[in-house]
Order: structure tokens, then C-alpha cells, then sequence
């Protein structure tokens, strides 16, 4: 007997779509996936051309059941893409109520997890006349990668008042009250190639400028909200040359939006006068990832939230999340969204693993989330 018809029915179509490759960019199989599960229990869906416009494996799918009682219409949100892939993705269940995958790679329940919590959800309140005030679901692809398919969603096409994504990966329970700006940069140096052997003075390294404002800007954690990282490096053409380029990749982050655009700005003067002082050309792109948001427990959705997961048996806190997710995106438009832990274990990782009681109570806590829109 498989996997998929020996345990609940959210934890079988999780192994299901589990199962099917969709880094980044090549969401195909996951977004097929939640396509034909769709049309098996006769819901409309409607798919925009991100796929296109990104490009990624699909567009934004998304589903809207048009409200049936009077209430709150809400949204909820998951994204389709893992990150990169090592091998394929064979989920077990260990002895202790884990799912895993059985390769040396990772499992893949960021975000997956979550989608099948949010299909299961569309299955029971069609086919079990669950009364609901309204609920869209939106499936985004390219998450990992920058967020990219919620930038493209129409939020003002949503009937949603506000909304809920699951995908940090911590206790059940508590909800990103907090998350940071992100800013990326490349800085690109110039200078001039000579033969390190027989003319090093005629040259002027573009390495050694990276060099010294990577060891002259802020690293690491910068203050409790502020982060700064230098991630990716590249340069040179051969060990006998003067390197005539060097292209530096980082990023900064803070909770707070001003003080990352402040230690963006210090990371931006460095590289500048690094150059400078080695008589090499350079060339910045900086980028805004995301943008900060911040949430007071008196918020409604914080409210709505709150009240869901404690009907269920949860003890709601608000905490602070170091990274970004679909909710920045939505909030940055103008529609109120959340971040909610799902109980993700290690994720990005190939220890990754989550809990079956985990899945089963994110769908209970999904139904709280309806039911409480409800008036």
C-alpha cells in the first residue's frame, strides 16, 4: 500500500507534490499538479503570464470562491518553487511521524507544504458546503529567487480584505509580526589587465579594489535589526594576469526600512572610494528585494489570526523574522498580510523534515482562519 493511501489526505497530497521536482523557475509539474487537482473537484482557477513576464515554470494561479455567508473575505498564500535541487525527492515516513526524503536532498516542504494544506482546504469547503465569507488562494511561483510571482499578482483584482501566507519555518503558533527590507547590489569593478610576470605595474587589479571594500564594509549582523552580506564574488582570467575585472555580489537587510537603505548607502560609499584608491572604474546596481513591514497586535489580521490559532489550542505570539516572504510583497500593495509559521523543519537543507501533526494541524488552523471571517 503506497504512502499516499495509508495516512489523512492533506498528508497524502503533500507526498504527492512532494514528489515532483519544481526549483525555481521550473514550477511546471507542481503548478500541473495543483491544476488537475482543481478541475478533478470542478473549482475554477484562473493563471496570469508570469510565466512568461518572470520567467518562470508558471504563472500565479489562483482560485476564488465567492462568499456564501456574510463575513470578512480573506486570501491565503503558498508558493510552488523549492529551492534548488541535489537529486530528486522520494518522501518516506519515519517511524516517529517525520516526512523526510529518503535521497540525500531536500524534502521540499518550503512551500509545499503549505499548498497542500491550502488544496485540501479548497477541497473540503467546496465538496462539504463549508459556509465561508469569501476566500482566494494564490499559488506563486519563483518565491526563492526574489519573491518574483507575488510582484506580479493583481492586488487589485483581490476581493480579499486581507491575508495569510504560511511559510516560515518555526513553531505553529506564532506569526511573523516583522519582517525586514532587503536591498541586493553588484558592484562591478574595472581596471587593466597586464602580465603579472613581466609588467604588474602597467595593471590595476579590479580583485584587489573588491578586496578592499569587502574588508572595509559592515558584515554580519550590524545591530539586532540590521544584516550585511557578501555572498557571491567572481573576477580575473588567468593567475599570470592582472585581474581587469571583479564582480561582487551582497546584500543588506533590516526590520527596519531606513536603516537598510542607511547601511546600503555605507556599503555603496565604501565600494566607491575602495575603487578609487586603487584607480579602477566600478559600476553599482542596488536593488530593492522587499520592503519592511511591521505589525501591532491590534492589527486586524493580526487579530484574525490570532483568534484562529487559539481555537485551535495554539498560544499566538507575534515575533520577528530575519527573512522575506510572499506577505512583504502583498503588504509593500497595500493589502494587509501575515506570515505564519508552519512548522517547517531545517528546510533548504538535507535534514530537512516536517511533522505529519504538523501538516494535519496547519489545515485545521487554515479552517479556523475561514471560519473566523465568518459573521
Amino acid at each position: 500500500m503506497s504512502l499516499a493511501t495509508t495516512h489523512s489526505r492533506v498528508v497524502a497530497t503533500f507526498i504527492e507534490i512532494a514528489s515532483l521536482p519544481s526549483p525555481a523557475h521550473e514550477e511546471g509539474p507542481a503548478a500541473e499538479y495543483v491544476r488537475e487537482f482543481l478541475n478533478d473537484i470542478g473549482v475554477a482557477w484562473s493563471e496570469d503570464d508570469g510565466a512568461e513576464r518572470i520567467p518562470a515554470g508558471c504563472g500565479n494561479i489562483t482560485v476564488r470562491l465567492e462568499p456564501v455567508v456574510e463575513g470578512t473575505p480573506i486570501f491565503l498564500c503558498s508558493h510552488l518553487d523549492t529551492v534548488a535541487l541535489e537529486d530528486s525527492v522520494v518522501p518516506v515516513i519515519t517511524d516517529d511521524g517525520r516526512i523526510t526524503n529518503e535521497r540525500d536532498a531536500i524534502l521540499g516542504g518550503d512551500n509545499k507544504a503549505a499548498v497542500a494544506v491550502m488544496l485540501e482546504l479548497v477541497r473540503d469547503l467546496v465538496t462539504g458546503g463549508i459556509p465561508h465569507a469569501g476566500v482566494e488562494i494564490i499559488f506563486t511561483p519563483c518565491e526563492e529567487v526574489g519573491l518574483l510571482g507575488a510582484k506580479h499578482v493583481d492586488v487589485g483584482s483581490l476581493h480579499a480584505d486581507y491575508g495569510f501566507v504560511f511559510d516560515h519555518a518555526d513553531d505553529i503558533g506564532l506569526i511573523v509580526g516583522q519582517a525586514p527590507t532587503q536591498m541586493s547590489f553588484t558592484a562591478t569593478f574595472s581596471g587593466t589587465a597586464s602580465h603579472s610576470g613581466i609588467a604588474p605595474e602597467r595593471g590595476r587589479s579590479a580583485i584587489r579594489a573588491a578586496a578592499e571594500a569587502i574588508a572595509r564594509m559592515p558584515h554580519g549582523r550590524i545591530d539586532e535589526q540590521t544584516t550585511s552580506n557578501i555572498g557571491l564574488i567572481s573576477g580575473g582570467t588567468a593567475v599570470n594576469i592582472v585581474p581587469e575585472w571583479c564582480v561582487v555580489r551582497g546584500e543588506v537587510r533590516s526590520l527596519d526600512h531606513d536603516r537598510a537603505q542607511q547601511v546600503t548607502q555605507t556599503v555603496l560609499d565604501t565600494i566607491s572610494s575602495s575603487a578609487n584608491l586603487h584607480n579602477v572604474d566600478v559600476a553599482v546596481d542596488v536593488h530593492e528585494e522587499y520592503r519592511a513591514y511591521r505589525f501591532k497586535e491590534s492589527s486586524p489580521v493580526v487579530q484574525h489570526a490570532w483568534a484562529a490559532l487559539a481555537s485551535e489550542g495554539f498560544s499566538p505570539q507575534l515575533v520577528p523574522c530575519g527573512g522575506g516572504s510572499d506577505a512583504n510583497i502583498f503588504n509593500a500593495a497595500g493589502k494587509p498580510c501575515v506570515n505564519m509559521c508552519n512548522a517547517m523543519r531545517l528546510i533548504h537543507t538535507r535534514a530537512e523534515f516536517i511533522e505529519i501533526a504538523d501538516v494535519e494541524a496547519m489545515l485545521r488552523v487554515a479552517h479556523a482562519l475561514v471560519q473566523r471571517a465568518v459573521r
